[in-house]
Parts: C-alpha cells; structure tokens; sequence
C-alpha cells in the first residue's frame, strides 16, 4: 500500500484522532501534553504541503472512502452507498495549506498562551476538531459532507469562542455567533436537499454536469451563496466577525481567520464550479461585486474609530474579505466573455487568490501580535498602552511586518495582490479601484495609529517591568511572519506555480468535472 495515496484522508483524520486521543494526553505533564499538541498540528501540515504540491500540475486528486461494498440497506429495501469524497484539485489545495499552517501556528503560540489556564483537554479537542472541519470544508466533493464539514468547524469554534466562560463578553460573543451560523446551516441544509431532490445528486461534480438554469437551481444558488458570504463576513452578513475575533484566545483567532477562507473557498467553488452557467457575467457577478466594495469600506470605516486592538483588526476582517470578494466578482463578470476571461478575467481571479493566501497569513500574525501585548500588558485598549517596542521589539518587528502587508505597502505582498485588482477592477469600472485604494489608505492610518498607541512613546508606569513574550509565542508569530516575508520577496514564483494552477483550475471548470467523474 502506498501512504502517499492516502493523504486526502490523513488530511482530516490526523487532526481527528488528535481530538478523541486528547483525554488521554490531559493527563500527560506538561512537556508531554506540548509534543502531543504540535506533532499532530505538524503532522497535519507535512500532510496539507505534501497534497498541494501533489496538485501543482493540474492533477485532481479523487479519494473514495467507502463504495459499493459498505452498502447501507434502508427500511424500504433500497441499499445505497455509503461513501465520503474528497476531491482536491490546484484551488484546493490552497486553502488547505493556509488552513494548515495556520493551526501549526496557533498551537504553538498557544503551549505557552494558554499555559496559564485550565482546561487543556477542552482546548485541545476542540481545536482539532475545529482544523478538521475547516479542512474538510476545502477537500470534500460532497455538497452535504460539505455541511456535516461546517457543523463541525462551526460547533467547535463556540466552545473556543466562550472558552473563558467566566468572561460574560465571550459568551455573548459565542451565543450570537451560534444563534446565526445555525440559521444558516439550515438555509445551507435546506439548499443542499433541494438539489438533491432535483438531481438525485449531491457530488459537486455530477450536480456541476447537470445543473439547469431554472428557478429552483437559482434559489439554491442564492441561499448557498449568501450563507457562505456569511461564514467568510461580508457586510452586512458581519455583525458576528468583530465579537468573536476579539473574544476567542488568539491562537484561536489564528486559526478562525482561515476557517473563514474556507467558506470563502466554497463560495467561489459553488459559483466557478457547481453554477458557472448561472453565476457568470450576469446579476451573481454584480452581487459579489457590490457585497465586496461596501465590506471593503464599510469595514475599514467601523475599523479606524475602534480603541480595543483585536476588535479594529476584527473589523479590519471584514474589510479584507471585501477585496476577495471584489475579484471574484470581477472574474466571474468575465466568465461571460472569452475575450473578457483574458483580458482581465484571469488577473482577477489570481489576484482574489493571491489576496486570499496574503490574508491568511498576514491577519492571522496581527492577531497573534494582538494577544501578545494583552498576555504582556493584560489590556487590549490602545489607549492603555505605550512605549512598548523598547520591551517587546520582536513583536514590534513582526507587527510593523503584517501592517505593512496588510496596508498594501510596496514590496509586502499585500500590495502586489492588491495591484492585481486594482488593474483587473478598472476594467469594469473605474469606481472600483477608487473605493479599494481609498480603503488602502484609511487601513494604513489605522494601523499607523495601532502602532503609535502600542509600541511608540514613553512607556507607562505599570508596564515599565513588561517583557518579552515567551519563545513558544514568538514561535507561532515567526511562521506566518516567515510565509509573509517569502510571499513578497517571491510573487512572481508563487503566481506562476500555485496560483496560475489555481486559476486554471478555476477558468476550465470541465477539466475538474472529467477528472472527478472519471474517478468515480
């Protein structure tokens, strides 16, 4: 047997098993309970780099668990097939890596973060179930494993959410977030068995071969499209992003940023996908265009009044979602002409994914800074702080690092993805790049002030004693600030390999259908 041909499953049952083996390794000492944590999150991320570089030439990974012979007989005699798919092609893979790298680094900023508190076996469990839910969002082919894949990330996610329970804000913050992501299930829910009740059907694959353009695709096309526009926070589907953000452990908020880049990733699955006849050039298009300008601007404008760090920067989310959302809009506008794919089709849909990747590494660092100087200084307000940089200076580094990504500052590689819609955009019209620059700027300012309050000027009083945070923290906040660093020093490399794959698999939907009805 080959291992190798078994890594779409690894994906998801490594982190799995880490949570039903995580009763066990509470009971571990400390050191332990700490190899335990960070061998299965690398084990996890060997698997995601080893699976997209499987995928880099085009190849769509088909992985069957079950068939025919686990047949599941109902009460009416009929036997049906009981089988999960995971089908993993160059856009996959992607998020699938962010996703990945993004957990390795949580987990180890949080072995000394969290170090001060009780409850690790919670932690622990709920942690991995949440990577394995957000992994299986990206790897399955399924419509409906798909949403067991979301109830998985989304239950997991409350309890971290509220993990503090003595903290009144972060079960305000967790019910409110669970109120709405379970009305949403059930329109996603509700969506997925009107598809199967017209096409006997729920592969991605096959419904994208079969998929008509009548009403009922269409109202299941909207209810899919706005739930996941939720998950990801578009505005004004946001009002749950700046609560939990700032709520959760930061660890945790590293890993939430790519938990909602996996909606974001079956957003565009279901529109290039499963409905490209519906959803290009036509009102889809326009709706993701409009949904990404106003949580662009909105976004940054709720930002720039917030005193409280990791509520801007959850702000700042719904923001950066707003430029994802303005390329994918753009590129599916271009779907409807050949001509317009080429000429800005293409660059959009790279510069959405390339903005996608940047966002995943570069957030989900500033959230890390952020819990930094509240586990240094035991506050998130601004105002509250000062001088800190002389202290903390590698936290200062690597923060000035992601704002400096995160603003669109040349060379950082925030501002090479921005670029990208910025040309693409002006193509359709030239308020378009107008409202994303001017987002640019106030995104600058605001982290200009962040900066100021935080590290510059004289120190206060009670923080004169304040110190560097501990290596395992500097650790977690190294590998994104690394993967930051390597994105903008290497666009061009990472354009041409991933991401040109990526959009290739995007444009040329028919190729995945083939290769994953072939398989099947």
């Amino acid at each position: 047997m080959n291992l190798s041909d078994h890594l779409p499953a690894f994906l998801v049952m490594i982190p799995l098993l880490g949570a039903f083996l995580t009763p066990f390794a509470g009971s571990f000492n400390r050191g332990t309970r700490n190899a335990f944590f960070v061998t299965f999150s690398g084990l996890t991320l060997l698997t995601a780099i080893a699976l997209c570089l499987s995928t880099l030439n085009g190849d769509v990974l088909v992985y069957v668990m079950g068939g025919e012979s686990f047949a599941l007989t109902l009460p009416s005699g009929m036997t049906y097939p009981v089988r999960i798919l995971f089908e993993i092609d160059a856009f996959g893979s992607l998020p699938i890596l962010c996703i990945a790298i993004a957990s390795f680094a949580g987990a180890l900023f949080s072995l000394d973060y969290m170090d001060r508190f009780s409850g690790w076996k919670r932690f622990l469990a709920l942690y991995f179930l949440m990577t394995a839910g957000a992994l299986g969002m990206c790897a399955t082919g399924d419509m409906f494993n798909f949403f067991v894949f979301v109830e998985i990330s989304s239950i997991a996610s409350f309890g971290l959410v509220a993990f503090w329970r003595d903290k009144p804000e972060a079960v305000e913050a967790s019910f409110k977030y669970m109120l709405i992501s379970q009305i949403a299930a059930m329109l996603l829910l509700l969506a997925i068995g009107t598809l199967y009740g017209r096409y006997d059907a729920v592969n991605m694959a096959a419904l994208s071969a079969m998929a008509g353009s009548g009403t009922l695709e269409r109202v299941a096309m909207g209810l899919i499209i706005a739930v996941l526009a939720f998950k990801c926070g578009s505005f004004p589907m946001h009002t749950w992003m700046p609560d939990t953000y700032a709520e959760a452990p930061s660890g945790v908020t590293c890993l939430l940023v790519t938990v909602s880049q996996a909606s974001f990733y079956g957003l565009v699955r279901v529109c290039y996908s499963i409905f490209p006849g519906l959803a290009a050039g036509g009102v889809v298009a326009w709706m993701l265009i409009a949904l990404g300008v106003m949580s662009m601007f909105f976004g940054v404008l709720m930002a720039v009044v917030q005193h409280e760090i990791k509520r801007l920067m959850g702000y700042h989310s719904i923001s950066q979602v707003g430029y994802m959302l303005l390329a994918m809009g753009v590129g599916l506008l271009a779907l409807g002409s050949p001509e317009a794919v080429e000429t800005y089709g293409r660059a959009a849909i790279r510069g959405g994914i390339f903005h996608s990747v940047n966002y995943s590494f570069y957030k989900a660092l500033l959230f890390l800074c952020a819990g930094s100087l509240y586990y240094a200084t035991g506050t998130r307000d601004l105002d509250k702080m000062g001088g800190l940089a002389r202290s903390m200076p590698w936290t200062a580094g690597m923060f000035v690092v992601a704002a400096a990504a995160i603003s669109g500052l040349p060379p950082f590689n925030g501002f090479v993805s921005k670029w990208m819609i910025y040309e693409s955009s002006f193509a359709v019209h030239p308020i378009l790049p107008a409202v994303a620059m001017i987002t640019s700027v106030l995104t600058l300012a605001s982290f200009v002030k962040v900066f100021q309050a935080a590290f510059l000027g004289p120190a206060k009083a009670k923080f004169v004693a304040v110190r560097e945070v501990p290596y395992g923290m500097l650790a977690g906040m190294a590998v994104l600030t690394v993967m930051t660093l390597l994105l903008s020093l290497f666009p061009g490399w990472f354009t041409s390999g991933f991401f040109e794959s990526a959009v290739n698999a995007l444009v040329n939907h028919q190729s995945y259908v083939r290769a994953v009805m072939g398989g099947m």
